[in-house]
């Protein structure tokens, strides 16, 4: 299959449909809403293949330049803002996982 380069308008889009979902992935991580931010995880990620299957498009140059950092900056301040709302639950999880695996081993040593 044949994919056609995207041209710098095009790339600057996908971009800022990203921020879009990036800032829906920070309301469901504000609300717990753990499975919409999965969900919204592999939306985000299709695009971002999409931009790598057309890397070829060249480096973008004036407005569509800046529309690009900007867009970049604002995922990356999502991301941050994202991962300091689930790093505590992440942890909480991980403990339940860890408590639970322990309480396994003690049964099968013990039998208790």
């Amino acid at each position: 299959m044949t994919t056609m380069t995207m041209n710098g308008q095009e790339v600057v889009l996908v971009y800022e449909t990203m921020v879009g979902i990036t800032e829906r992935m920070l309301d469901a991580a504000t609300a717990s809403e753990w499975d919409r931010l999965a969900e919204l995880e592999q939306e985000c990620a299709a695009h971002a293949r999409r931009l790598k299957a057309n890397e070829g498009a060249g480096p973008l140059a004036g407005q569509e330049r800046v529309r690009k950092v900007d867009a970049i900056r604002r995922m990356l301040d999502a991301d941050r803002r994202i991962r300091d709302l689930t790093s505590p639950w992440m942890a909480h999880l991980s403990s339940l996982i860890n408590s639970k695996s322990t309480e396994r081993r003690v049964v099968r040593a013990y039998g208790v």
